[in-house]
C-alpha cells in the first residue's frame, strides 16, 4: 500500500514536471494557453487528483466519462481525442483541454504509432468516486 507522503510527493513531482513543461514552452512573462467557462457546481466534500496517463506508440483507452471535471495538459508527444459534441481533434505538447462532469471521452489516444504520447489530468470530483467510468 502506498503512504500518503508518496503519493503526495508523486503527485507533486509529476504537476511540478508539467508546471516546468509550460514555462519551457514560454518565452517569458505571463501567458493564458487556456481559458474555458466551467459549469455551475457546488464542490463542497470534493478533491483533486492529478494523474499522468501514458501512451505507448498508437495505444489507445476505450470511451469514458469522468464524475466531476478533467483538465488535461498534453507533456508529450500528440493526442487524438474527440469529448462531447466537439470534433475529434489532435492537441500537440503543451495544449489543454476540459471535460466538464460526465461528458463523453469518444476518444483518446496516441496519435502517433512510432512515438509515446503523455497527458498530465487534473481531476477535481466528489471524494469516493470513482475518476473514470467506462461509456
Amino acid at each position: 500500500m502506498v503512504s500518503r507522503r508518496v503519493l503526495l510527493s508523486s503527485v507533486g513531482a509529476v504537476f511540478a514536471e508539467g508546471l516546468v513543461q509550460m514555462a519551457k514552452a514560454q518565452s517569458g512573462g505571463r501567458k493564458v494557453i487556456f481559458e474555458q467557462d466551467i459549469p455551475d457546481l457546488r464542490t463542497k466534500g470534493w478533491s483533486a487528483t492529478v494523474i499522468e496517463v501514458s501512451y505507448g506508440p498508437g495505444e489507445a483507452t476505450g470511451a469514458h466519462r469522468h464524475p466531476g471535471i478533467t483538465i488535461a495538459y498534453v507533456l508529450e508527444g500528440e493526442i487524438r481525442s474527440k469529448v462531447g459534441d466537439g470534433p475529434e481533434r489532435t492537441l500537440s505538447t503543451g495544449e489543454v483541454f476540459l471535460e466538464t462532469p460526465n461528458q463523453l471521452h469518444a476518444v483518446s489516444r496516441n496519435a502517433s504509432a512510432t512515438k509515446p504520447a503523455r497527458v498530465l489530468a487534473v481531476m477535481l470530483a466528489e471524494k469516493g468516486k470513482q475518476l473514470t467510468v467506462p461509456a
